[in-house]
């Protein structure tokens, strides 16, 4: 069979194939907010336990930190070779730093080499991570059918979510079978290993993906040089998607990486109940994700990002307070499924939104600029910051006033970016 008379892969096949790396990063990603406490315990041991998960954290944070390095670098790449084999390359990064960190022996078997490997394998995740989700989610808006941009572009932040319910029931299975102490010792590496022997069939999944017919049209191809000009021409333009991220990525990271240590350290609430309550939060952003992208193909992005960025500032707090005030199993759950049922609508609309607003020709690098200096700012360091609110003001609830600030900082840019959009429009 020709090339021309090939039957043309099915949506479906292709949202699977392109969304793979999405759930190798976030699965890793979430297994070290999770056995932060374990992870402090093998590479950072301290002074104390805060001490000690404080530096966990700043591991965990140091990654984000790379990702606007990779966006620049990585982008560039995928807006000039394509999106296909940019793809390739990210998982490869990605794989690598995960084995780095399921090998590494622990600070008593080799000192201070085990937490420079560490912070290693997190630079090299936080690198490839830079350019990942944009990517995926540019190429889910080029393969998408017209008017359903939202609705495709919304499974680049689902197929996380599959992500965080395979980690959770991989945890809670792990608590069944295993003792806290075996569990401490060498039990945490295990879905870390498993996550390693995943990265073969992902690698095939990602290999069989086609290069999207938007990319292959294009007749113009700008080189890394026009392209870090291009970026330094729209800076106002990355800035103010960097504000609509932030979000995302801090309410993203406070209901999942941060929920099983906020339970467990901060709530005492048990090890079982934590992992419950997270996993319901992976469903619901499951559920609600695709949904609410959907309704922005119906009724606009720019009505659903105001609404619930006002909507986050008005309650999250408030939420947070009536949490901490009697801390109880289904009090957390209820507080943690509002705060997804904010979190997924939000990003339902904005991650295809923050597609458009960017310049055509450099898609990938300025959606994943904007995304990764959200990250590296705002969200990576989110378990870290809410550590040390409660810390520094005994305030339990402390960590929703930072979700609060980040829901204002996506109304400014909503409004920015949808004036700008509407001027541009009435001057074509």
């Amino acid at each position: 069979m020709t090339a021309s008379t090939a039957p043309a892969p099915s949506k479906f096949g292709t949202v699977l194939r392109v969304t793979s790396g999405n759930f190798m990063e976030m699965f890793d990603f979430f297994l070290f907010g999770f056995y932060a406490t374990y992870i402090a315990k093998t590479f950072f041991p301290a002074g104390d336990e805060f001490a000690s998960l404080m530096l966990t954290f700043m591991t965990f944070g140091a990654g984000f930190l790379m990702r606007p390095l990779g966006a620049i670098v990585l982008g560039a790449y995928v807006d000039r070779v394509g999106r296909r084999q940019g793809l390739i390359v990210t998982l490869a990064l990605m794989a690598l730093g995960t084995v780095l960190i399921a090998c590494v022996p622990g600070f008593a078997s080799i000192g201070y080499l085990a937490p420079a490997l560490v912070l290693t394998g997190r630079l090299l995740q936080g690198f490839s991570a830079g350019v990942e989700l944009g990517g995926v989610s540019v190429y889910l808006a080029e393969m998408a059918t017209p008017g359903r941009k939202g609705f495709y572009v919304s499974w680049q932040s689902a197929s996380q979510q599959v992500a965080i319910i395979v980690a959770a029931a991989l945890g809670y299975a792990l608590n069944v079978w295993l003792t806290p102490l075996e569990i401490g010792a060498w039990g945490w590496r295990i879905p870390f290993l498993i996550g390693c022997l995943i990265v073969p069939v992902l690698f095939v999944l990602r290999r069989s993906l086609q290069e999207t017919e938007e990319f292959k049209q294009r007749k113009h191809r700008p080189d890394t040089r026009a392209i870090f000009r291009s970026m330094l021409d729209n800076w106002g333009l990355v800035v103010s998607g960097m504000m609509l991220v932030a979000m995302t990525t801090v309410s993203f990271y406070l209901i999942t990486v941060y929920t099983p240590t906020f339970g467990k350290s901060v709530l005492h609430l048990s090890t079982t109940d934590a992992l419950v309550v997270t996993l319901c939060v992976g469903i619901s952003n499951f559920i609600w994700l695709p949904v609410m992208g959907s309704l922005s193909d119906r009724i606009g992005r720019r009505p659903i990002l105001l609404f619930f960025t006002v909507l986050t500032i008005l309650t999250a707090y408030p939420a947070m307070a009536w949490l901490t005030e009697n801390a109880s199993f289904y009090k957390m759950l209820s507080v943690e499924l509002w705060l997804s049922f904010l979190y997924a609508s939000y990003n339902g609309a904005m991650v295809v939104a923050l597609t458009e607003v960017m310049p055509v020709e450099v898609r990938t690098v300025g959606f994943s600029l904007a995304y990764s200096l959200a990250t590296a700012i705002f969200g990576g360091f989110t378990p870290a910051i809410a550590t040390a609110l409660i810390e520094s003001t005994g305030n339990k609830a402390a960590p929703a006033l930072w979700m609060s600030f980040a829901a204002a900082c996506g109304l400014i840019a909503t409004l920015v970016l949808y004036r700008k959009r509407a001027a541009q429009l009435a001057t074509v």
